[in-house]
């Protein structure tokens, strides 16, 4: 990577978070991650849409005095314009559900700040196409946490398929299974559940989008291999459910690889288990992350080998985000940070008039993996039928209605 000069590296670059206030899940990973490294620091937030728990969540969750915790993000945005450039805050950390992503990401830009977003990157594929454009005309950064990315065993996953070891990639599969939908916990009061299922704050799918983004965005980032067309069979088990919470979709690759995705909400006493295997025709491996410092390499001519982090025989890529010696386990919040340092040595690059290196996922995997997720639904309503990756599956729901409150249960 290109360096950042000393004087420059010294100043940490300085976040605010919308969302995440009290019972967040993502809120506060989004803050442990950026901090983690020590280049960025946590200076203001609009954590709920209410004033007084904005106020308590900023305070009491993040240690920020009560003058930095605002009632909403265009608040922030105003009263930030108002500080000496030296105390401005850098860049703002969406983490609120998908219906509010494009709005804040469109004021954010507008108030000249750089964007981290969780994913999805918004709501409806209209939207992201038209914030895709709007990037396309500004100097400002835009991150999307797929932060399963960041984890050094895929990175090394990856370097070896684009060196060729596993040959010609002719199978891809990949699974994501959680079991904590299996009941109807969204009508108990379970605020993570309420908004994940509700189609006007989710978008169109409930288990895909939530995970089944991080499966497809996971299998092209370390495949190469680039979806084509689809066929889905997305199903919702739970009564009285509106969005689904299974689902498998058949892939076809532009290569001519096949593959196959499954991703479960709905699978009893699943935790987080996400799971990666890529067969060539030299060699083939497999990836958990229930189990992530290992990644398994299976050959036809000899023995099964296993790299591990920070191992010996491991490359530059996957040494570039492992920060322990092998045997120090690393996992979900040191790959979340792994996109936050890259992002904030961007920061720095863009602010010395550098050419940022961009070294985690952007915009164009968010319209991606909106493209995938309303391909796959518009396929399951036509009973299966295989459907092209086209930016226009389907045209995204265009209404205007009032403001709805955004809510900060992420």
């Amino acid at each position: 990577m290109d360096a950042v000069p000393e004087s420059i590296a010294r100043r940490k670059v300085r976040m605010a978070l919308v969302g995440g206030g009290e019972g967040a899940f993502i809120g506060p990973v989004h803050r442990m991650a950026a901090e983690l490294d020590g280049h960025i620091t946590l200076v203001a937030g609009a954590f709920s849409n209410d004033a007084q728990r904005s106020i308590r969540s900023g305070t009491g969750l993040y240690g920020l005095p009560a003058e930095r915790c605002y009632p909403d993000y265009q608040t922030m945005f105003a009263a930030q314009a108002t500080l000496p450039p030296a105390e401005r805050i850098d860049f703002v950390t969406i983490a609120t559900p998908n219906h509010l992503h494009a709005p804040i990401a469109h004021a954010a830009l507008d108030a000249g700040l750089h964007v981290v977003c969780d994913k999805p990157v918004t709501h409806r594929l209209a939207d992201a196409l038209a914030l895709r454009e709007r990037l396309v005309k500004t100097d400002r950064l835009f991150a999307l946490t797929y932060n399963y990315s960041g984890y050094p065993m895929v990175r090394e996953a990856r370097a070896l398929i684009q060196a060729g070891r596993l040959g010609s990639i002719r199978k891809v599969v990949c699974e994501y299974f959680q079991g904590w939908l299996a009941e109807d916990v969204e009508s108990r009061g379970n605020r993570q559940a309420e908004w994940r299922t509700d189609p006007e704050r989710s978008g169109a799918a409930g288990c895909f989008g939530d995970i089944g983004s991080h499966a497809q965005h996971l299998l092209e980032f370390v495949s190469g291999c680039v979806v084509g067309s689809l066929c889905a069979d997305l199903s919702t088990f739970v009564p009285g459910r509106r969005l689904d919470d299974d689902g498998t979709v058949l892939l076809r690759f532009d290569n001519g690889a096949k593959g196959v995705l499954m991703a479960s909400q709905i699978a009893v006493g699943e935790e987080n288990n996400l799971r990666l295997r890529v067969y060539g025709d030299k060699g083939a491996l497999a990836w958990s992350q229930m189990e992530p410092n290992s990644l398994t390499l299976r050959w036809p001519d000899h023995s099964m080998q296993t790299l591990r982090t920070g191992g010996p025989g491991g490359s530059p890529a996957g040494s570039a985000v492992t920060r322990l010696p092998a045997g120090h386990p690393e996992g979900y919040l040191e790959a979340f940070a792994a996109l936050y340092r890259n992002f904030a040595q961007d920061v720095l690059r863009v602010e010395r008039g550098a050419s940022p290196e961009r070294d985690y996922p952007g915009v164009e995997d968010g319209v991606r993996s909106l493209q995938f997720i309303e391909t796959a639904v518009a396929s399951s309503s036509a009973n299966g039928d295989w459907l092209p990756l086209h930016q226009d599956v389907r045209q995204a729901d265009q209404r205007d209605g009032s403001r709805v409150e955004w809510m900060t249960e992420l």
